[in-house]
């Protein structure tokens, strides 16, 4: 039995996937999600955008939420099956939701973050190969923009179609660090930079206790937020998967009690 006690903040049901698999190597886990994905009503522009899907050399989709809800599109305005376009993802997880539809996804392999994805021959070649390249990236509200500027500055048109919004779902003024008391949780883990930001609001003036524990991030952009945010002691997983953090758990010792 793993020392490890984490506590979870994916949205619910990743939370609830995430978990299983921890329990079957024997790791304690609490969830308790600090994003709650929400779809965007659909307006004319997005509408207009899909309907020409087959303008791009690529679609880029950078979130799991972002592939469910892209899916739900294909079906309602594309019955037919887009298999001569290549589909690019930020992470295997996206990619698995893409491919299992049918669609031909390509994505980095040993990061799962845009530096990663921007680096990959195969979309370099796509781009290469297109007359005048044109890129649509399905995401959420406010995402961010360090992709769009690195394919822009490559004269690459990019367009965007945001399908859905990350909330932070209500909880009681205290609630995450007695969690963290009550389940003597001795780990912390995020899967973004916005559930950084959530974990440091919901911490409030107990922050500083809890960025004494480890805090496991997916990313070396997370890395930095949460160094910068004060946190002692922080992990990268190097790509936001279960085996990734898996990983990352059996390399690091728990703390001692």
């Amino acid at each position: 039995m793993s020392e490890w006690r984490l506590l979870l903040t994916r949205p619910a049901e990743e939370s609830r996937v995430l978990a299983e698999a921890l329990a079957e190597q024997g790791i304690y886990s609490a969830s308790m999600p600090l994003l709650a994905i929400e779809a965007l009503a659909e307006t004319p522009e997005q509408r207009a955008t899909f309907l020409e899907l087959d303008r791009y050399c690529a679609v880029i989709v950078v979130s799991k939420p972002a592939a469910r809800q892209g899916l739900e599109l294909l079906d309602r305005y594309w019955p037919q099956p887009l298999t001569e376009q290549p589909w690019f993802s930020v992470g295997a997880a996206t990619a698995e939701i893409l491919r299992a539809y049918g669609l031909t996804v390509h994505h980095p392999r040993d990061a799962d973050d845009s530096e990663a994805l921007l680096a990959l021959p195969m979309l370099q070649q796509i781009l290469a190969a297109a007359s005048t390249p044109r890129v649509l990236i399905l995401r959420g509200e406010g995402g961010r923009e360090w992709l769009a500027e690195g394919l822009r500055a490559q004269g690459v048109q990019v367009d965007y179609l945001e399908l859905y919004c990350r909330r932070l779902p209500h909880y009681p003024a205290g609630a995450l660090p007695a969690r963290v008391r009550a389940e003597r949780l001795n780990g912390l883990a995020v899967s973004s930079g916005q559930g950084l930001t959530h974990l440091l609001q919901l911490a409030g003036s107990e922050w500083p206790t809890l960025a004494r524990l480890p805090l496991f991030v997916p990313s070396p952009r997370v890395a930095e937020l949460a160094r910068e945010a004060g946190a002692e002691n922080v992990v990268d997983c190097h790509g936001a998967s279960a085996a990734a953090l898996l990983a990352a758990l059996h390399r690091h010792a728990a703390p001692n009690p």
